[in-house]
């Protein structure tokens, strides 16, 4: 991206796996380790990746984890030279989560403080056999040296003209970006729901670790689009502005 009352470049910058913010996605993986537990099951570590695949287990558990890997049959999720897709429910009582974040490069182009400029990504979730999910957005505001983006604290309209950077999960009209929840195949076997801070139209926020999205329960696939806007003001410092974004989805029990 780039500031265009000083001519220079301001970058935004991309999650190599998971989020592809309003900047630039790297091709490196990202890799997180998490810790979920219930008194039968704890997961200590999660990979997302391209291509990754990863078993946890425990004494009464074991977990297969997959991100990006090559889909063999089904639909794709995701186009380009390699594709991913959700299979089949299992003949079996294991608990089953299954993620896929469309990845791909951004570049915002020129900024301006008279525009919004966005960018959407795509998280699709589905879980069986388990109490639901929640769904986190992690990572540092887009930074350049010492100076990061502002945030709101609370969900603020967007402001052309002052300096923001923040994302919802709904459809908006202002700016025209996002979309609501899409429920797969239907709302009747899908429940994913967006949390009420990320869940306004027009209404942004960004706060690393929040809960985006949950589901409540058992449910079929629901593709959340994650949306996300920066502004700039007048006083904002020209450069190549980075930030690394990730999605973490953790099955409850």
């Amino acid at each position: 991206m780039q500031i265009k009352q000083v001519g220079k470049r301001l970058w935004s910058a991309q999650s190599g796996v998971l989020l592809a913010l309003a900047l630039a996605v790297c091709g490196a993986s990202t890799a997180l380790a998490v810790t979920s537990s219930s008194p039968n099951y704890q997961m200590t570590e999660g990979e997302f990746n391209a291509g990754s695949m990863l078993n946890s287990c425990s004494g009464q558990y074991c977990a297969q984890a997959s991100i990006g890997d090559m889909a063999v049959g089904g639909k794709s999720t995701s186009g380009g030279t390699s594709s991913a897709s959700f299979g089949s429910i299992p003949a079996s009582s294991d608990p089953l989560l299954e993620v896929i974040i469309d990845a791909g490069q951004s570049d915002l182009g020129v900024l301006s403080t008279e525009q919004t400029a966005s960018k959407t990504m795509i998280v699709r979730v589905r879980n069986y056999l388990s109490d639901g999910y929640t769904l986190q957005i992690v990572g540092t505001p887009p930074k350049f040296g010492d100076h990061v983006l502002s945030t709101p604290g609370t969900p603020t309209a967007a402001n052309p003209g002052s300096e923001q950077f923040g994302i919802n999960a709904v459809a908006n009209t202002s700016p025209l970006v996002g979309t609501n929840p899409l429920q797969v195949p239907s709302d009747q076997t899908s429940f994913g729901v967006v949390e009420s801070d990320y869940g306004t139209p027009n209404l942004f926020k960004y706060a690393s670790e929040d809960i985006v999205a949950r589901s409540n329960s058992e449910s079929g696939r629901t593709d959340y689009t994650i949306s996300m806007i920066v502004n700039i003001a007048s006083s904002t410092p020209a450069g190549h502005y980075a930030g690394d974004f990730s999605a973490i989805v953790t099955p409850v029990y």
